[in-house]
This record gives C-alpha cells, sequence and structure tokens, in this order.
C-alpha cells in the first residue's frame, strides 16, 4: 500500500511541477523561436524528457531549461539548415531564369519531387539536410560510391530540367 501512496504523491508532485513551471517555460521558448506552436512543442518535449528522468532528476526546474534550451538551439539549427537551401534552391532557379527567361524555368523543389525516391532521398540529405556523404550511405544502408554516383545521377537529371545552368558544387 505505501507503494502506490508514494507513486501518487510523485504523480501529484509531477503535476504541481507542470502547473507550475509549463507557462514560464513557454513563454521563455517563445520569446527565443518566436512561434507559439513551437514553443510549446519544445516545453512540451522538454516535460516529456524530464517524465522519462523522473526519478534521477535532482533540479527539475535546471533540468527543463537546459532541455529546452537544446532543442531551442536544434531549432534554430534547422532554420539555418532550411534558409542555406531555401538560398541554393533560389540561386539555382535564378540561373535557370537567367539562361532561358522566367517563362521557361521550371522550379527547382518540382524537379527535385520528381526525381525518383533513390535519387531524391540523397539530394534532399546532402543539399537540404547538410549531411555529409558517409552520414548518408549510413542512412540509406548504401556504399558511399553510390551516394556519390546517385547524386551525379540526380544533378544530371535537375541540370536537363534547369535547362543546363545547375551548378554542380556543393
Amino acid at each position: 500500500m505505501s507503494r502506490f501512496k508514494e507513486s501518487g504523491e510523485k504523480s501529484r508532485a509531477a503535476s504541481d511541477l507542470f502547473t507550475d513551471l509549463y507557462p514560464s517555460l513557454a513563454g521563455w521558448c517563445r520569446r527565443l523561436v518566436d512561434d507559439d506552436g513551437t514553443a510549446h512543442e519544445i516545453a512540451s518535449e522538454a516535460f516529456t524528457r524530464l517524465w522519462g528522468h523522473w526519478t534521477a532528476v535532482r533540479e527539475p526546474r535546471g533540468f527543463l531549461y537546459v532541455t529546452a534550451a537544446n532543442l531551442v538551439r536544434d531549432h534554430w539549427r534547422r532554420l539555418d539548415r532550411e534558409r542555406r537551401a531555401l538560398r541554393q534552391v533560389t540561386t539555382e532557379a535564378e540561373l535557370a531564369r537567367q539562361g532561358e527567361g522566367d517563362d521557361a524555368s521550371v522550379p527547382v523543389r518540382l524537379l527535385v519531387r520528381s526525381l525518383p525516391e533513390r535519387l531524391r532521398t540523397p539530394v534532399l540529405l546532402y543539399y537540404y539536410a547538410d549531411l555529409p556523404i558517409r552520414e548518408i550511405a549510413q542512412m540509406t544502408r548504401r556504399k558511399e560510391g553510390t551516394v556519390k554516383s546517385d547524386l551525379h545521377a540526380a544533378r544530371e537529371l535537375l541540370r536537363a530540367g534547369l535547362g543546363g545552368h545547375l551548378d554542380h558544387t556543393h
């Protein structure tokens, strides 16, 4: 019976902690990410991770804020990768427009989307997620040479779709 009582006390303590800290944690995240939905996702994830370590965490408030800070940093990195990919796509599309006129160019994202999956996946991981070929090979369970070959084939297809104006450096 004491075990049940102890479990109930822990559950009540966790509930009280959530009630006390969630609003301030979510508000703090909101100021960092400038988006309500993302802030709530980060705050919720921090609490989820806390619950996973509940018995081992001595200072829950510190754990929550450090975890949220790490999640915010990950969010910023993801946004930075997306911005770099967007800049690259915009540059490639601009090169295509300069070569053939605005009406003739096909948006790069549509060309990437039209690639066969075996080529599209390495393109997205290499150019958009900024992952090295070694990691892509591990993730896709392919040899590094195969990934390089797939990237080359994808660039050729994209270059053809863009009218030959794709810079293949990365």
